[in-house]
């Protein structure tokens, strides 16, 4: 505990380093080893739960008009009803480092689809308002917990070699789920799409029951020789992970040896300012960017611009169609441009769609996710989705006053926060492409 924090760093590095040097001339691979079945399945059970976020996030649209009608809801009610899972979300967020920490990834993931299962079935057989609520708010819980915990869990699990490609499902996990929900919805009621919205919580469900913890947290809580079983298994029998656990093994030792307990004020030292700051800084700009606002407003936005909506959000994800759609009107004012409009637009829409999907629509979670020591990771994780539901509540709340105030306006506002995003990333961001997790998080925090 006397020495340096600088010091203290290059002696992980060091050991680290050691170990891969030590290995170097044995029969070893570099430890990312074949893509199995296990790794597949358990990749797959937990983005049931980014799945299940999205159906939550895209069930108000379809649902709207035959919710207000077969249950007499007011405007003001169903308008609570679809803003209560900003509010869940924070409690979700709130409890989800500590949860995540306490309980293990896997078990935080069995919390989050209780949560879900229940709030689901609380919509399909509500019968008045405070029912719907208090399930959307469960949702929203369910959400909090799932957007923290799953990239983390992926990330911890995943080959370094093939960790992004891993982690870039999950967003488009949850943009495709968002429109998969309203192409259900547009055929049928709200009700069967509630009950409908259960089937990816119990596929969740069932695989809780087979997938590994990851082998990182155990390692951090002693439990070194679950963390090789877990290891082993996420890689294959056949592939000799010697390397790898001992790469774990030896940043979890030091760490431990330097740290006691996950403390939140050890955030604040200078040490993980640079990892608090870009955390922070990427989901501040993917929120604040305005995907809040497209995603609740969208049917403002289609009926301001002159386009039908239900017509184009089959076919591709709404929060990307409404950036474009908000150039129609302007360009609607040159005759000429009229028929030109809904093309460009349209192409408009698939490349802004492709952006989001592999750019700000998950990356930051994922840098989240690969950055943050293990020792804070549970503080960090509390902190940076906090942030991200709040900014998100934020953008939600203000764009229908910005709209009012200027159609166009609002979306030149977004554009400028998200060039100055451009800037950020350049100067801010590190690369964290083909190195492992105790490598990226040992240099970042020097």
């Amino acid at each position: 505990m006397g020495e340096e924090p600088l010091l203290q760093k290059l002696r992980i590095q060091e050991d680290i380093e050691s170990a891969k040097h030590k290995l170097v001339n044995d029969d070893v691979d570099d430890g990312d080893g074949p893509v199995t079945f296990i790794l597949l399945f358990t990749t797959f059970t937990a983005l049931c739960g980014t799945f299940s976020y999205g159906t939550a996030a895209g069930f108000t649209s379809p649902a709207q008009s035959g919710m207000m009608a077969g249950l007499n809801l007011s405007l003001a009610e169903f308008s609570f009803f679809g803003s209560i899972l900003t509010i869940g979300g924070l409690v979700g967020a709130a409890m989800s480092g500590k949860l995540a920490d306490l309980l293990g990834r896997r078990g935080a993931l069995w919390v989050s689809n209780s949560f879900c299962m229940t709030g689901w079935l609380m919509i399909a057989y509500s019968q008045a308002a405070w029912s719907l609520d208090i399930g959307r708010l469960f949702l929203g819980v369910a959400a909090g917990l799932s957007c923290y915990v799953v990239p983390v869990y992926i990330v911890e699990i995943s080959p370094k070699q093939i960790r992004g490609a891993f982690t870039a499902v999950n967003a488009l996990v949850m943009s495709s789920s968002v429109s998969i929900t309203f192409l259900v919805g547009s055929a049928t009621s709200w009700k069967t799409l509630a009950l409908i919205s259960t089937v990816p919580c119990v596929l969740e469900f069932v695989g809780l029951f087979f997938i590994p913890e990851s082998p990182r947290w155990l390692s951090r809580n002693g439990r070194v020789k679950e963390s090789v079983a877990a290891l082993q298994r996420l890689r294959g029998n056949n592939t000799n992970i010697t390397k790898e656990a001992a790469e774990i093994k030896i940043y979890m030792e030091n760490l431990q040896e330097e740290f006691k307990e996950d403390c939140f004020f050890e955030l604040f030292k200078p040490r993980y300012s640079r990892v608090i700051s870009v955390g922070i800084g990427l989901l501040v700009l993917q929120q604040v960017g305005g995907l809040s606002g497209y995603t609740f407003y969208m049917s403002s936005i289609f009926h301001k611009s002159g386009c039908d909506g239900h017509d184009v959000h089959g076919v591709i994800n709404h929060r990307t169609i409404v950036f474009i759609s908000d150039i129609k009107p302007n360009l609607q004012s040159y005759a000429l441009l009229n028929n030109y409009t809904p093309i460009s637009a349209l192409i408009g829409v698939l490349v802004f769609f492709v952006s989001i999907t592999v750019g700000l629509g998950g990356i930051p979670w994922v840098m989240v996710s690969e950055m943050t020591p293990i020792n804070v990771k549970g503080s960090a994780g509390t902190l940076c989705n906090l942030t991200s539901w709040s900014c998100n509540w934020f953008v939600s709340y203000t764009f229908n006053f910005l709209f009012r105030w200027s159609t166009s306006g609002v979306f030149f506002i977004y554009s400028i926060i998200s060039g100055l995003g451009i800037l950020f990333v350049l100067k801010m961001v590190p690369e964290t492409r083909g190195r492992s997790l105790e490598e990226i998080q040992a240099d970042i925090t020097r």
